[in-house]
């Protein structure tokens, strides 16, 4: 068995910044959400997905994709989302195993009352106190982290 390769101590930094700034993130925006619009950050950002498709809608397995969660956490947050009336779900015609969650009026309405105040916060709390080369470095870096992982879904283990 080979002897894992430990962060150095600014891996260690970018990474406990990495994880503290996602979290926090995350949970200040989920916190305002629920408070203006009664919704999670995740169903922000289905109904986001879902305003930016064509005619509104997606297949329930692209969705997942979308927004990187599983299948069963997103029918989860649909079943919600649909019981309030914001999301419906409809059968495929083409293919009876393909489901689709499309956006209703009532799901639009309130994505047009959230989106004021969501963005103004994450620009409050990440944008604003950036420099412009801070910005592009994150957005760089980042960028570059995700294509990497999608390129190579599965990281096999060291051992």
């Amino acid at each position: 068995m080979s002897r894992p390769k430990w962060l150095n101590e600014e891996e260690a930094r970018a990474w406990q910044a990495f994880v503290a700034a996602g979290a926090l993130l995350n949970r200040r925006l989920d916190q305002q959400l629920k408070e203006d619009a009664g919704i999670s950050h995740l169903q922000y950002e289905v109904l986001v997905r879902l305003s930016d498709a064509p005619e509104g809608e997606l297949r329930m397995t692209e969705l997942a994709s979308a927004l990187y969660n599983s299948k069963s956490g997103l029918t989860y947050q649909v079943t919600q989302m649909e019981k309030a009336g914001l999301v419906r779900r409809r059968s495929c015609t083409d293919d009876v195993r393909a489901v689709y969650a499309c956006l209703t009026d009532a799901g639009r309405s309130l994505l047009v009352r959230a989106a004021p105040g969501h963005v103004d916060l994450v620009r409050k709390l990440l944008f604003d106190g950036l420099t412009q080369e801070q910005l592009t470095a994150v957005a760089d870096g980042l960028g570059h982290v995700v294509r990497r992982m999608m390129d190579s879904p599965a990281v096999p283990r060291q051992g």
